[in-house]
């Protein structure tokens, strides 16, 4: 038997259900760095619920619900007003400095 965790909540993780986690963050960022603005919305439930490998981050939350908000999903305007009222302005402006400057790295790639 692998080693186990438990995690903040209670529940036992086991190394494999934890590297799944890993991957399929790693799998949406990827796919962000594509464009992809499902995964931008996906990376923002992930940080705002600190699931699927990632820490609760309400700055990248922030950030990749803004994201996909400018990409046009549906739904992440709402998500991102709703981790911005939990936010100080000084946490929601890094969030908006850290999406200009994904988007600009991102673009930056494409040229």
């Amino acid at each position: 038997m692998g080693t186990v965790w438990i995690d903040s909540l209670g529940f036992a993780a086991c190394e494999a259900d934890i590297a799944a986690e890993s991957l399929l963050l790693a799998d949406s960022l990827a796919a962000a760095a594509e464009g992809d603005t499902s995964a931008y919305f996906d990376l923002g439930v992930a940080y705002s619920t600190g699931s699927h490998g990632a820490g609760c981050d309400l700055v990248e939350a922030h950030k990749w619900f803004n994201l996909a908000a400018v990409a046009g999903h549906e739904d992440a305007p709402a998500c991102r007003a709703e981790v911005a009222d939990e936010m100080t302005a000084r946490e929601i402006a890094e969030a908006q400095r850290r999406a200009r400057q994904w988007l600009s790295a991102t673009l930056r790639k494409a040229a």
